[in-house]
């Protein structure tokens, strides 16, 4: 009897425990054992319907010597540094536009931020091979101007180009939170700027910016991490083609996991990509002493 009473008092005390049980036990299964798993089939050739023959460091060779592995990070890293970029440069200018309070603002906020819901969709992605087919819209628009279409998807020079705009368009999520940073700059200081005789590119530069640096680091992290994942659009719009022009490592790690049944090499594959993302978010978090601003010494 006692020993019952014992276990509802300490039920009473830790009802807390059973609320998260089900998420502790979700975290363990679908995040920590394949997280460790895919550890340790990185080190063996382990194939999804043969099993474990071999185990060493074979796979983090081929990753590193073979000239498809060579070439799908390469143009991993030519995706993100041309997307991230951009992307952060036409969200904080579209911001910046819808700051100002002018009619209808709010409508044009939600027609900029729909693209950031829908663009990871695969019917978007269906839409954008549509559009930028030899057949599209855009060549039927340019051959109404006498203007040779061009074959979009089909030259590895364009191909790239075509996904890393997909991307860009979707640039509502990092706008709505730059739009919440200049709410949050004082008024005070761009009255005082323009007693000054300031103007208003001054203004932003010498204002806007170094007061919002620190969402301009945080979207430039997410925006890099994200970037550096991107699947959907090169898997439909061209899969990886043409001649693996868009051949993503995240879309190669699926080839070889999924089409190949390389698991151990998927798995090599998808931690050096890990390893790169975590260097580039450590290169960046020691940067930002050097141009992030807060608001007070703490935070520095």
């Amino acid at each position: 009897m006692s020993n019952k009473k014992g276990f509802k008092k300490w039920l009473s005390e830790n009802i807390g425990l059973l609320f998260i049980l089900p998420w502790f036990i979700g975290f363990l299964v679908f995040k920590v054992y394949p997280f460790g798993s895919s550890l340790v089939y990185s080190f063996t050739d382990y194939h999804l319907f043969d099993g474990i023959k071999e185990w060493g460091l074979m796979n983090y060779q081929e990753v590193l010597t073979k000239t498809k592995n060579i070439r799908a990070f390469k143009v991993t890293f030519q995706y993100a540094f041309m997307t991230v970029p951009l992307k952060l440069v036409f969200a904080l200018f579209i911001a910046y536009i819808l700051n100002f309070k002018i009619k209808g603002v709010n409508l044009f906020r939600v027609a900029y931020y729909i693209p950031s819901i829908l663009g990871g969709s695969i019917a978007i992605a269906v839409l954008w091979k549509a559009i930028f087919k030899s057949d599209g819209i855009i060549n039927q628009i340019l051959g109404i101007f006498g203007i040779a279409g061009l074959d979009w998807l089909s030259e590895p020079k364009y191909a790239l180009f075509i996904i890393c705009l997909l991307r860009v368009w979707q640039f509502g999520s990092a706008m709505v939170i730059f739009l919440a940073a200049l709410k949050g700059v004082s008024q005070d200081l761009y009255e005082a700027a323009s007693i000054d005789g300031a103007g208003k590119w001054r203004q932003f530069f010498s204002i806007t910016v170094p007061i919002i640096t620190p969402v301009i680091f945080y979207n430039l992290i997410t925006q890099l991490c994200e970037a550096f994942q991107e699947f959907n659009g090169p898997y439909v719009i061209t899969a990886g083609g043409p001649r693996n022009a868009t051949t993503l490592v995240s879309l190669l790690i699926y080839n070889n996991a999924f089409k190949s049944y390389e698991m151990g090499l998927a798995s090599a594959q998808a931690w050096l990509l890990f390893i790169i993302v975590c260097t580039l978010t450590v290169i960046a978090f020691a940067s930002q002493k050097k141009w992030v601003y807060y608001s007070d010494e703490d935070g520095r």
